[in-house]
């Protein structure tokens, strides 16, 4: 059992790495004089990564594209919510993880996350598991990008169950959810996690049709909004939506929570932060506009594909 878990892990890893290369490389073709600085790391722990970040593009404001491959002595509590006897087990960790901050506000935010999971315990087999997703922050919101977006998600899904879409929708939709505000950090998406429910190999095919679809949906829309005229006052309302952005991967996002309590590189897992951001003392959009329309449709959760 050991030994093909460590195949199946290499397989993954495999698997990671080359979607890395992809998506960097679909991000990329955006910009036209600058690429990603790339920098490998070793943790000292056991294991490392790749980070790549572009930065201050003529389309991407910031980009990461990050890889990691990480081994410990003491799983993190914060590892599988579902199985917290795991905790302490040593472990394998691999995943990519990918956030993008357009500069044009009507361009939205996007991040997604796949990830495989291995805890051992002398004496018993080996549990492991898969989780990730992937959702979108507008800052302003276009119907017609919301149903794109989910038919991409949904889409992923179906060849692998008709449950899954409607179930990882829903848990997307209370995941990425700030409580403090009571209002969604986006549009959401897909997310998943201990999830092992289809075996290996289907669970692992799941897992690269989400990372597949995420490229393939997000490219349009960036595509689409990038080049949409704006001025000072959409500027600043997208500042100000990324304070939420902060805020909710500061304090409730588990993937930097495992990072920081794994003893991860900062740098990397503080990769997602957009570059700049702002608050404002009680901040109210104008009625009948379209910050307003922000926070009355697309920051609710709803059926976008009329399901």
């Amino acid at each position: 059992m050991a030994e093909d878990q460590a195949v199946s892990t290499e397989a993954v890893t495999d698997y990671f790495r080359g979607l890395q290369d992809h998506i960097a490389a679909r991000f990329a073709s955006f910009e036209t004089n600058i690429d990603f600085h790339v920098d490998e790391w070793q943790r000292d722990g056991g294991g490392g990564g790749d980070t790549r970040v572009l930065a201050d593009g003529d389309v991407f404001e910031r980009a990461g594209v990050n890889f990691s491959h990480i081994v410990g002595d003491s799983l993190p509590a914060s590892a599988s919510a579902r199985r917290p006897e795991l905790a302490g087990r040593s472990f394998v960790a691999t995943g990519v993880s990918v956030v993008a901050h357009p500069r044009n506000p009507y361009a939205p935010t996007a991040h997604a996350n796949v990830r495989f999971f291995v805890a051992e315990k002398p004496g018993e087999a080996p549990v492991w598991w898969f989780g990730g997703g992937f959702d979108l922050t507008p800052h302003y919101g276009f119907d017609a990008d919301a149903v794109a977006w989910h038919r991409a998600a949904r889409d992923a899904c179906v060849p692998f169950g008709e449950t899954l879409y409607p179930r990882f929708k829903s848990w997307c939709d209370e995941y990425f959810y700030l409580p403090h505000r009571e209002e969604t950090r986006g549009i959401g998406g897909l997310f998943f996690d201990d999830f092992d429910e289809l075996g290996f190999a289907d669970s692992f095919g799941f897992v690269q049709s989400v990372g597949q679809a995420f490229i393939d949906a997000y490219a349009p829309i960036v595509a689409a909004r990038c080049e949409t005229p704006y001025g000072q006052a959409e500027r600043d309302f997208q500042l100000y939506r990324r304070g939420r952005y902060v805020e909710f991967n500061l304090v409730y996002d588990r993937g930097t929570l495992f990072g920081l309590q794994s003893r991860g590189r900062t740098e990397s897992i503080l990769m997602s932060m957009p570059p700049l951001a702002a608050w404002q003392y009680g901040y109210t959009p104008a009625p009948h506009s379209a910050e307003a329309d922000l926070y009355e449709r697309f920051l609710t959760p709803q059926d976008w594909l009329g399901s």
